[in-house]
């Protein structure tokens, strides 16, 4: 317990030496100095608090906001010393907002820890004590052997011991890990391979010592060491022995492996980030403006005191005589003195820190996190799986979102391939109805006639269906020896896993034509052609490399000849091409690439027995080099494939998911930038991305890939910035490959990111999880610090998702890991487009204008209460009752804002859908720049400054107000400004409004009249609890006085008229785009005027306000409401802006 605890304190890591010795079956040395090493458990753990460390870390976290600390600050200054107001007046807000966030957090984490307990409770099989034994995923050992069956996960990173196929092979897919779907195999050392069964398992005597754990996925060093009969047996062991944790096996009825890395030490969770607390850049705008209001409060306090004690100088001022100090008042410190009445002016201005403004936006974002997941356009039916919110704090930054950094496989395609149309001698076909057809013709023949295949198609069609390496598996065998044997008549049940998806996708389409792949056992091949069998023997695979972007195999045919089968890339075949129909082969290829086609082309190479016996040397001599293999292995390729025959080409449609296109040309549109970054092949990927529209066919595609130097990468380098700065008029796209980018990051940071910036698409290849992350944070720290969104499918873009501002996961096929670990989680790449250009453009301006809205209401709140100092000779009396100081932020004006900002929308949904560009004008966090923080304050002063000096005016000079002649006291000239405030702001709001619901009305009108019926309630009992009832019956009073009612409704017009006009004028003389869309949203031929107050089915609310406004200002002028766009929206039925003008014909006005 004690190690546990001290290792979860960071004092006692598992493992400090550099190698591990990992014990088979966990079988450790007899003799007693032997110190067994410490391995962490198999538990991943995504979570960020603990039962132990909740309270701690999120009290810590909370009183990291500004507000928070401020008023903690407070609360404890109030039970130190006597100040105006009560303790509870900040201690219980401060406690309901803490309280409310707690759960809000602790609640989310606790999704977290369920999805963690899911994946650590899942059963596993593992061998102990000579037997099978069913245990939980976070029980596996370093050193357990373990069993997993096919198409089931890997639990922990294992060395593969035996599996159930001859040889110790197995096949696996790391879709999930690198985002490759192709089958990847294998091996088990031959001592080990043997050992099919538990019994013979648990007699093996082993040890392997490896290193530490690393997170580099592709490498892995070790060896392995068999006793067997007293001799010791080493073995070197490689990244092909390692199966990783998330990896799925494939094609494999079962293998057995011991597992070497565990828990958060697998190279899957050494590629997660630690997740860290995100923060939106609404949340810093916040504690920004929260740090210059604690100025101005501070300059108030500061001010106010110095005032007092100036005041104070006149002795008749310094001890009136109805206010007599005691001895201890006069002999008190001064010091001490002016620090107490320092802090109570702090106090009683403390409200100018809206500390509800903390707990209005936690519950905004909580509550408005649901639409999103009841968003029907976010639904994916056949799926039956809706959009996830998996933390709610970052709903404002999908509206301000500048980069989206989005992997390949199963997040822009299906993974899915589709055979289209080939090419063959020349001659363009089409496959239709499992027959091809020419170019031009239609399938007319009848069901079940077998067409006749020219020589040239024929020989096309086998070395498509031969040159792969592609698995077969079959459901009724056990193993691939029988496969020859059940290729006739259940083709049905025959299963192809391939190397790549594209050989699988070709030889689903020979076998659907006629020419069917059945099977491989390693030295032979056999093909059908319409039911007749062939086999080949396999004698030489010529494997694919980036280099020569091409693969071949070398058959013998039944008649003994010795033919290469070659397939690759249209530039990597054709210079090597002796015969065959080049120029039209080239057209055809072209013309599948504009269609967006991946392609291949096809050719082959008849050896002469002399020929062959060359080439059979030379590749021998090559593969049995110790010394520089590679480089030896590439040149007898190239001896190999040359002087080739042109057989033709293959178009295949690498499917794409649903509106890929739309999504990323709507992104560019609103000024998005979009990064792929993949760990595929670079060709693979540049196909896809000139598919889905991330590349355009007129754009400059440069590339910087294949750099061996950093010397090689500065000059490449250089050469694209040049080609940028002379063809600066076409856009570029850029392609870079991991190794690449790691020599551009190391030495030529700068030179990189600039040419990034002029690179509209870039796309970023072979890419391990930590770069992509490591690519995120380039970005995200840069001058300009735009904000980053990661999108992705697979444990291999975690790190990124949790690196980027916004992380978003996609329910694939790929598991669940990006999903747990994402901030949000929907089913279609296509859904991001609303999720930004809808709900994030929603949720900024919502969020925005809650903020800004706050600070205003409390300048208004407060600012009275520092005017009224001077009149009270600084005593610190307060301007409002103490009810009234609780209350207003709680009740009297929190909800209207709430629901506005749940439910305001500027423009309609539709409109925001079809014109991306409207996203541009809430970019940058403009709504919430210095100059509109400025604006707001400045009104929230002015309309304090007119509340008071209203109030004062009406009743400063001893007006009697009633009709009894009486006057007016302090508590009533603090009600009549309290009334008009939380009228001003409530009908302000009221203004700011577009989208108008029930619930609207029901909130605004609600609480103003909520205030007005609890005043008459408070103010008209003698409550008994109370020890003080100073308003007892003046409100009563103010509303029975005509002169009170005159001064509210005067007060409250000259606030907000102004307000008006200027909002008129603005959109007359500077519209903005969002209201230009808003004029698309209101019938035509309607009155300029009568449009700012009518209701949906255009009838006039208020034609008196229009007939004033017109004699203002005169008619509208049309030619000054420019129409941003000429095709009609539909209007939207909801908003009934009282300042929303409409679009009008010529006649109208």
């Amino acid at each position: 317990m004690l190690r546990w605890i001290r290792q979860q304190l960071g004092f006692d890591p598992p493992h400090q030496s550099e190698t591990r010795t990992v014990y088979i079956a966990n079988r450790f040395p007899e003799h007693d100095h032997y110190v067994p090493q410490k391995f962490a458990d198999n538990r991943i753990i995504s979570s960020k608090y603990t039962v132990w460390n909740f309270v701690p870390k999120n009290l810590f976290e909370q009183f990291r906001r500004i507000a928070n600390f401020y008023f903690l600050i407070i609360f404890l200054v109030q039970l130190m010393i006597d100040t105006p107001t009560s303790p509870i007046t900040s201690g219980l807000p401060l406690f309901f907002v803490i309280t409310v966030t707690a759960i809000k957090q602790g609640y989310e984490d606790w999704l977290r820890h369920k999805a963690d307990n899911e994946v650590n409770g899942a059963p596993v099989y593992v061998v102990r004590s000579g037997s099978l034994v069913q245990t939980k995923s976070k029980n596996i050992r370093v050193g357990d052997i373990v069993r997993v069956a096919k198409d089931e996960t890997f639990p922990a990173d294992l060395v593969l011991l035996s599996s159930d196929r001859e040889g110790g092979t197995c096949h696996i897919t790391t879709a999930s890990l690198d985002g490759e779907t192709n089958l990847k195999t294998h091996f088990a050392v031959p001592e080990t391979a043997v050992a099919q069964s538990v019994s013979r398992l648990e007699a093996l005597v082993a040890i392997i010592e490896c290193q530490q754990p690393e997170a580099d996925l592709y490498r892995f060093i070790g060896r392995i060491t068999v006793t067997q009969q007293e001799e010791e047996i080493v073995r070197p062991l490689g990244s092909e022995n390692l199966l990783l944790r998330g990896a799925r096996l494939k094609n494999t009825k079962e293998i057995f492996g011991v597992a070497v890395y565990t828990g958060m030490e697998a190279k899957m969770a050494l590629n997660y980030k630690c997740k860290s607390q995100k923060r939106s850049a609404v949340e810093k705008s916040m504690n920004t403006f929260l740090l210059i209001y604690l100025g101005i409060l501070l300059f108030e306090a500061i001010l106010s005191t110095i005032l007092k004690y100036a005041w104070q100088a006149e002795s008749k001022w310094d001890e009136p005589w109805y206010n007599q100090k005691t001895e201890q008042d006069r002999n008190s410190s001064k010091i001490l003195r002016f620090i107490s009445d320092f802090l109570a002016f702090l106090v009683l201005y403390n409200f100018i820190i809206p500390i509800s403004l903390y707990v209005t936006v936690e519950m905004q974002k909580f509550l408005g996190s649901f639409f999103i997941g009841w968003d029907l356009d976010l639904y994916h039916e056949e799926t039956d799986q809706k959009a996830q919110v998996n933390t709610s704090d970052l709903n404002e930054e999908l509206g301000q979102v500048e980069y989206v950094f989005t992997d390949k496989t199963g997040t822009l395609t299906e993974n899915e391939m589709q055979f289209r149309e080939c090419s063959i001698n020349g001659i363009k076909y089409h496959e239709i109805s499992g027959r091809l057809v020419p170019e031009g013709m239609t399938d007319d023949s009848p069901d079940g006639y077998l067409p006749r295949l020219s020589g040239e198609e024929e020989l096309f069609l086998k070395a498509v269906s031969l040159c792969h390496t592609v698995q077969i598996s079959y459901d009724q065998t056990d193993g691939l020896e029988d496969s020859f044997r059940h290729a006739n008549g259940i083709s049905s049940q025959m299963e192809y896993y391939a190397s790549s998806p594209d050989e699988k996708a070709l030889v689903e389409a020979t076998e659907r034509i006629g020419v069917t792949f059945a099977g491989s056992n390693g030295e032979n091949m056999e093909i059908k052609t319409f039911g007749r069998s062939e086999k080949y023997k396999l004698l030489h695979v010529l494997e694919f490399d980036a280099n020569r972007r091409r693969m071949s195999v070398i058959l013998q045919t039944p008649s003994g000849e010795k033919v290469l089968f070659t397939k690759g890339a249209e530039s990597s075949i054709l210079p090597f091409i002796r015969s065959g129909e080049i120029e039209k082969t080239r057209v055809h290829v072209d013309e599948f690439a504009l269609k967006g086609l991946r392609t291949l082309v096809v050719a082959c190479r008849h050896f002469t027995p002399e020929e062959y016996q060359e080439v059979d040397r030379r590749l021998n001599e090559a593969r049995t080099a110790l010394q520089q293999r590679e480089e030896r292995l590439a040149e007898v390729f190239s001896f190999i494939e040359k002087d080739l025959e042109l057989l033709g080409a293959t178009g295949v449609e690498d499917k794409l998911q649903e509106k890929v296109q739309e999504t990323i040309e709507s992104l560019r549109l609103a000024g998005i930038k979009v990064w792929v970054l993949t760990g595929d092949k670079h060709e693979t990927a540049v196909s896809v991305s000139l598919s889905c529209g991330h590349f355009h066919r007129t754009m400059n595609i440069l590339e910087l890939v294949q750099q061996k130097s950093d010397n090689e990468c500065a000059e490449q380098l250089r050469r694209l910035a040049r080609r940028i700065k002379d063809d600066h008029v076409i856009q570029h796209g850029l392609v870079v490959d991991g190794a690449s980018l790691s020599l551009a990051l190391r030495e030529h940071e700068k030179l990189f990111m600039d040419i990034c910036r002029n690179c509209p698409a870039v796309l970023c290849c072979r890419m391990a999880p930590l770069q992509k992350a490591k690519v995120v944070r380039l970005i995200k720290t840069s001058p300009e610090k735009p904000i980053t969104l990661a999108i992705g499918d697979g444990a291999n873009d975690v790190s990124m998702i949790q690196e980027a501002h916004v992380g978003i996961g996609i329910m694939g096929k790929e598991g669940r890991q990006a999903v747990r670990n994402s901030d949000y989680a929907i089913a279609r790449f296509r859904f991001l487009s609303k999720l930004l250009l809808v709900h994030g453009h929603f949720y900024y301006i919502r969020i925005a204008n809650l903020v800004q809205y706050f600070f205003y209401k409390n300048v208004c709140f407060i600012t009275p209460q520092f005017l009224y100092q001077f009149v009270c000779l600084f005593s610190q009396q307060t301007l409002y009752d103490s009810v009234y100081l609780t209350l207003y932020n709680i009740s009297f004006t929190s909800l209207p804002i709430l629901v506005y900002s749940l439910f305001e929308q500027l423009v309609h949904p539709h409109v925001l859908q079809s014109k991306p560009a409207l996203y541009r004008d809430i970019s940058k966090n403009s709504l919430l720049s210095f100059k509109s923080f400025l604006y707001w304050t400045l009104l929230g002063f002015s309309h304090a400054l007119v509340f008071f000096f209203g109030s004062y005016l009406l009743m400063g000079e001893d007006t009697s107000l009633m009709g009894n002649g009486k006057m007016f006291g302090n508590w009533t000239f603090g009600t009549l400004v309290f009334t008009v405030m939380v009228i001003t702001v409530t009908l302000k709001l009221a203004l700011e409004t577009h989208f108008w619901t029930w619930m609207n009305h029901f909130v605004t009108w609600g609480s103003i009249a909520f205030y007005f019926i609890f005043s008459l309630f408070y103010g008209g009992i003698i409550w008994p609890f109370l020890h003080a009832q100073d308003m007892y019956f003046v409100f009563v009073q103010l509303l029975s006085s005509g002169s009170a009612w005159f001064a509210i409704i005067i007060i409250v017009i000259i606030c907000l008229f102004p307000d008006v006009i200027k909002k008129v004028l603005y959109r007359h003389v500077q519209p903005t785009s969002t209201q230009k869309a808003q004029l698309t949203e209101t019938y035509k031929g309607i009155n300029c005027l009568d449009a700012m107050c009518c209701f949906s089915d255009g009838e006039t609310a208020c034609a008196p306000v229009g007939r004033i406004m017109e004699r203002m200002m005169g008619r509208c002028n049309p030619s000054r409401l420019r129409r941003l766009w000429s095709d009609p929206d539909p209007f939207n039925s909801n908003d009934r802006s009282i300042l929303t003008l409409s679009p009008m014909e010529a006649t109208s006005c």
